[in-house]
Order: C-alpha cells, then sequence, then structure tokens
C-alpha cells in the first residue's frame, strides 16, 4: 500500500459497469443492494441456483428501498436508480460482460472453486473476481484460476448494505494494483476497507470466531445469560445472543475447525456447537445477576481470548494496529477496540490476564513482546504525504469523523512532530471518506459539565489546544472539506490557515439547536478573517443556517472549490506551497460587528442561548486581542452550560426526541 488514505490512491481502472453477485442468500442481496446503493447506473445481476430464492431477494431489496423513502433516507429518484438496473438469473451466462463477479455462496471450498473456474470461463481475463468468504484462504480458493492476480477476497459484514468494514485480503499472487482499487472504490462508496494477510480467517473473523469459541468453552462454569450480561462490559451484543441471530453455531464449527487443522489442536471448536441450535441469553442492554467469583473468572477469560489473538494478530502481521481496533468496533460492536482495552487495563494487568489464559488455554497465543509496543502511533487519524505536505485523514467514520480528546491529540503530535521538519512544507487535514470532513465534538462529555460554569469554560479551553496552536503554527495547515463540517469541526476548519472546498461541502454551527453555543472559536475567528460574510455568520450562530461550499467561496470564506477528492487534495498541496511557509495570522484588536437581526428559526429555539450568542459575538469583537476574544467564547460556554435549555437540548439529543424550549427561555 502506498497510502493509508485509499482515497488518496491513484486507481489504474475505472468504477465498475457492471457486477454480477452469485448467492441469492442471506448476505449476497445485500452486498448487490450496497453496490446498487452506492454506483449510479451500476448494472447489477443476481445469481443463484434457485429462482425462488432470486426472487424473494430482489422483493427484500425491494423492501429495503420502500423503508429508506420512507424513513427519508432516500429520495424517490434515488430508490429508482437503486432498483433499476437490478435482475436476477439461473444462468452464468449473464455474467458474460461483467467487470467483477463477486461471490457471496456457502462457505464450501469444492463448491467455490467450482463457481470461480465456471465464472473465468465466461468473463474477461481482466475481470475482477472475488468471494465474500470469512475464513477460507484467497490461496486456496483461487489456486485453480489461469489468471489469479485478478482475483482476491472481499469479505463483508452483516448488514452488508449498512456495516461499513469490509476485509480486502492482500495475498501473495494478487496484483497490488487490485488491492488498491478495492480500497478506493470501497472507500468512495461509504465503506471501511481494512487490508489483512492471507491468514485462515483474516483479522476480524480471528477475533469473533475465538472470542464466541471460549464463551462456549466456560460453559461449565456459567450460563450463557451470565457470560453475555458479563461481556456486555465490552461489546453491544454478547457473544450468544449474536450466535442466535446470526445462526452463527455451524458457522464457529467450520472456522475453528479450519484454525485448528492450520494451526493447532487448541483452536478446535467446543463440542456443544453441534448439539445446541439456540442460546438462552439476554438482549443487549439487559442482564442477569452474576456471582462475583464467576463474574471475575468469565471477565478473565473473555479478556483473555481477545487479547491472545489481538497480539497474535499483531505478530503475525495479519492486519495492523489501528485497523484491528477499529474494526472490532465497527464491524463487531465492541465499545472500544481491543488495544484500548489493553491501554487502559495497563501492562500489569494484561500481563496477569494473559497468564492466566495460558494456564486455561494451553498452545494459544502469547505476547512476544513488551505489550506497551503493541499500541498505534495514532488509532483515529491516518498519515500521509503528497509533494513534501503532509496529509492528516481524520477516521473516525462510525462518528463521521467527529473530534474527541485523543483524535485531537493525535492532529496535534502529528504536527509537533512534523512543524520543524525542513522537507515538510505543511500539512493537509481531510476526513475520511466522501460524505463527513467532522461532524462537530463526540456531545458525551456534555451531561457530566452541565451546571458547572467553571468545569465547562475549562472544558472550552481545553478542546481548543490544537487550535490555538494551529494559530501559531509556523507552517501552514490547510483544511480540505470532502462533506459536512459541523460544530467543532467546522471551528478547525476555521483555525486552518487556508480552506478548499469540495463542491458538495457544505458547513454548519447547529449547537443553538442543542440549547448550547460554540465556544472555542465561531463566535470570535469567522469576524476576524471574514468580516464580509459576518451576517451569514450571525444567521449560522443563532439559526444554525447552513453555509454550501459555493456561497462559502462566494463570500471568500473558502478559497477554492474542487470537484472531487483528488482535485480536492491537488487544491489543498497546492495552497499549502503558494503560501511559502507564511501562514496568514489571525489579527489582534477590536473588529466591528454588525447587528444581528432574529433568525426565522429563533422561535423554536432558545432566546436564552441566542441572547447569550448576541453578547458574546459583542463582547468579542471588542476585546483587545485574539487571546482575550476566545476567552469571551470559552466564558460564555460555560454559562450556556448552567441554563435551563442546555439541559433540554442535551437531554432530547440523548435520547432521541426534539427538543422544547417554550418552557426554558
Amino acid at each position: 500500500m502506498s497510502y493509508a488514505n485509499p482515497l488518496l490512491e491513484h486507481p489504474s481502472r475505472a468504477a465498475p459497469r457492471h457486477v454480477g453477485v452469485i448467492g441469492a442468500g442471506s448476505i449476497g442481496p445485500d452486498i448487490a443492494y450496497y453496490l446498487k446503493s452506492a454506483l449510479p447506473g451500476l448494472k447489477l445481476t443476481l445469481i443463484d441456483i434457485r429462482q425462488d430464492a432470486i426472487d424473494a431477494a430482489l422483493e427484500r431489496l425491494k423492501g429495503y428501498a420502500e423503508k429508506a423513502v420512507a424513513r427519508g433516507k432516500m429520495k424517490p429518484e434515488e430508490a429508482r436508480a437503486a432498483l433499476d438496473g437490478l435482475v436476477g438469473s439461473t444462468d452464468y451466462a449473464a455474467l458474460a460482460d461483467c467487470d467483477w463477479v463477486l461471490e457471496a455462496a456457502t462457505e464450501d471450498l469444492a463448491l467455490k472453486r467450482r463457481i470461480f473456474a465456471d465464472v473465468e470461463s465466461r468473463v474477461a481475463k481482466d475481470a475482477v473476481i472475488t468471494s465474500n468468504t470469512s475464513s477460507l484462504p484467497a490461496a486456496r480458493i483461487f489456486s485453480g484460476l489461469k489468471h489469479p492476480v485478478r482475483a482476491t477476497v472481499t469479505h463483508f459484514f452483516a448488514p452488508a448494505w449498512r456495516n461499513p468494514a469490509v476485509e480486502v485480503i492482500d495475498w501473495d499472487r494478487a496484483d497490488p494494483a487490485l488491492v488498491a482499487w478495492l480500497r478506493h472504490l470501497f472507500a468512495a462508496t461509504g465503506k471501511l476497507p481494512l487490508v489483512t494477510t492471507d491468514a485462515p480467517c483474516f483479522m476480524l473473523d480471528r477475533v469473533f470466531d475465538n472470542w464466541c469459541n471460549d464463551a462456549a468453552l466456560l460453559l461449565g462454569d456459567a450460563t450463557a445469560a451470565e457470560i453475555d450480561s458479563v461481556a456486555g462490559e465490552f461489546v453491544h451484543a454478547g457473544p450468544f445472543f449474536v450466535l442466535n441471530l446470526a445462526h452463527g453455531n455451524p458457522i464457529i464449527t467450520e472456522t475453528n475447525t479450519l484454525q485448528a487443522e492450520e494451526e493447532g489442536a487448541h483452536y478446535r471448536p467446543a463440542g456443544i456447537f453441534r448439539s445446541v441450535d439456540r442460546w438462552l441469553t439476554v438482549k443487549p442492554g439487559k442482564s442477569v445477576a452474576v456471582e462475583p467469583k464467576t463474574a471475575a473468572n468469565v471477565r478473565d477469560r473473555m479478556q483473555g481470548v481477545l487479547l491472545s489473538q489481538t497480539v497474535d494478530i499483531l505478530d503475525r502481521g495479519i492486519g495492523t494496529a489501528a485497523d484491528l481496533d477499529l474494526g472490532c468496533r465497527v464491524a463487531l460492536g465492541f465499545k472500544r477496540g481491543p488495544l484500548e482495552i489493553m491501554r487502559d487495563a495497563g501492562d500489569a494487568e494484561c500481563d496477569r490476564i494473559l497468564a492466566r489464559f495460558a494456564k486455561d488455554r494451553p498452545g494459544m497465543p502469547g505476547a512476544k513482546r513488551a505489550l506497551a509496543s503493541y499500541q498505534p502511533a495514532e488509532r483515529h487519524v491516518l498519515v500521509d504525504e503528497v509533494d513534501g505536505v503532509k496529509i492528516i485523514t481524520l477516521r473516525r467514520p462510525e462518528a463521521l469523523n467527529a473530534l474527541h480528546d485523543e483524535m485531537t491529540d493525535e492532529i496535534l503530535g502529528v504536527i509537533r512532530r512534523h512543524e520543524d521538519d525542513a522537507k515538510v512544507a505543511g500539512f493537509v487535514i481531510v476526513g475520511y471518506g466522501t460524505k463527513a470532513f467532522c461532524a462537530g465534538a463526540d456531545i458525551g462529555r456534555f451531561p457530566s459539565l452541565l451546571g458547572d460554569a467553571d468545569a465547562a469554560a475549562q472544558y472550552a479551553r481545553d478542546c481548543s489546544r490544537l487550535l490555538v496552536h494551529l494559530d501559531a503554527c509556523a507552517k501552514p495547515v490547510v483544511a480540505a472539506l470532502n462533506g459536512m463540517a459541523l460544530g467543532g469541526g467546522f471551528e478547525l476548519a476555521m483555525r486552518c490557515h487556508a480552506l478548499v472546498a469540495d463542491q458538495s461541502a457544505w458547513m454548519q454551527l447547529p449547537e443553538v439547536t442543542l440549547g448550547i453555543l460554540p465556544g472555542i472559536g465561531a463566535m470570535v475567528v469567522p469576524y476576524r478573517r471574514w468580516p464580509q460574510a459576518a451576517a451569514k455568520f450571525h444567521r449560522m450562530l443563532t439559526g444554525a443556517e447552513k453555509l454550501t461550499a459555493a456561497r462559502a467561496h462566494e463570500l471568500g470564506v473558502v478559497d477554492a472549490l474542487a470537484d472531487g477528492y483528488d482535485d480536492l487534495i491537488a487544491k489543498a498541496v497546492a495552497r499549502v506551497h503558494a503560501m511559502k511557509g507564511k501562514p496568514a495570522r489571525i489579527a489582534d484588536g477590536a473588529v466591528a460587528i454588525p447587528p444581528f437581526e432574529a433568525p426565522d428559526a429563533a422561535r423554536k429555539l432558545s432566546a436564552k442561548v441566542i441572547g447569550l450568542i448576541e453578547q458574546a459575538v459583542a463582547q468579542a469583537g471588542a476585546a483587545p486581542t485574539l487571546a482575550a476574544a476566545l476567552e469571551v467564547g470559552y466564558r460564555a460556554f460555560g454559562a450556556v452550560a448552567c441554563s435551563a435549555a442546555a439541559r433540554e437540548g442535551i437531554d432530547a439529543f440523548m435520547t432521541r426526541r426534539k427538543p422544547d424550549f417554550g418552557t426554558t427561555g
């Protein structure tokens, strides 16, 4: 891989025009729906040996589209486009002009080999061929192909139309350009491609399968409901609940048998999987009482197998630490990645857990080096270099790249690491994927700040540490807005020395709709950098009005507009070089603030909060220095945290209801 961010790659082939998906069972149709929704104009042929399976699958996909329209997730014309060009067939001849054939049939090696022999005889020699297997190595599946360089595994996770994770297997006979193309295509269409080597079960299924297998091996000491209750500390849904949901008992038997054949008898599946259809357990969020000694035993065992698989995956180079953490959260439903769990528990506790696991499960992998060395340098950002410019990609796709403390510190760490390097011209900050630059700041900390003005103001100061550093950074930093920039994400972009934006990007300051205000620069910086846009920022602050990239360009907020990710990065890099190491500074001194006008949305919002915003903007404008003006914003954030409107707005957000500011003022 030449770039950590897949969208920096320049793929050698175009997006597919005709895709064939083989298998109309559970996951094949979901993959088809994802592809049709993400690639307008794509022709897609769904293949199965049974016509009734095809008919049921097509009806299911029609239902998906109808529900998306009913819920406002998709426009009617988008739903029609997702279904147009979608056909089914029992005849493999329908695949003849496909430029990508994706197999999602049963986990049967002999069957897959027969399918691919048939496919290869019908398609062009440069057509891409991939398998959705969760465990079978690519070398086994594709060993009989005449042109294996165009074949690999693309392992989706259920539900494939919604779960962003997909493993792309980089095996020794695959063309590197194929892997690069798949990574780029997946990232451009909303997926999270995670590259792994060709080990049995790859990366994430090694974690999941052994997590479930060890849970079953614990059944002599605890019930399924007790194990799921304890596991709820680590995952959103316990192993037995997930097995019920996925009818996964046979899958664990197959995958762990494969691992046992390859790597040793210690991976042998629990015998109980062959005799139980469903488990008596609890739903996510529910629990049963567990005796403390039993809970401690289950906790140690479940953490033991998780840490054992983690160090083994990293020792063998099956995947990277950051991908493993992110994949476990996104694909498998872990609340924290395994390396986050290791870091938070500390080396001594993890050594104890692994030592006990080694006694309980002889032969299972253990750490081969100091535990601290397994931690990634960055978890939430990717770092690349283009033409002497460091590209920092914000990668929290599950949160639309929203900022939190760890991501903030990682961005700051990358800049500090390279800002004195004469070979580095500057930095570009961009979001992962094509939907979001940064969706703001995680709101999880806010409830604990309500009612405490000093703590809330200090929180705003703490959140500004990266932004204050950017104010004084000697090298230019450019924000490349690849999608939405909301709240704190837009405040981050404002403090960069220039902004470029994709034509589809847009900006918003939605804090007022939550009964709070943007306290880390949005009430200060726009009026000093872009006074000509003051009226627009008034409306954004007090009415949450959106700002399109085109309008931002007209107002001088955005320096250049781009057409697509490649053009965006090229223009951002060019802007870094144009500043020649002399980024413009935000000036000190008082600035004139024009009068506010009541926004159209004010009647639905809090008059108290709008008043605080207007007051803070005026006071910040009169401040003699930028630092003093920013302090006004911090204190205003502290004041709003003590308001009834903030309590109502934050509670409404957390409980997914519309806020009612009618009684809060």
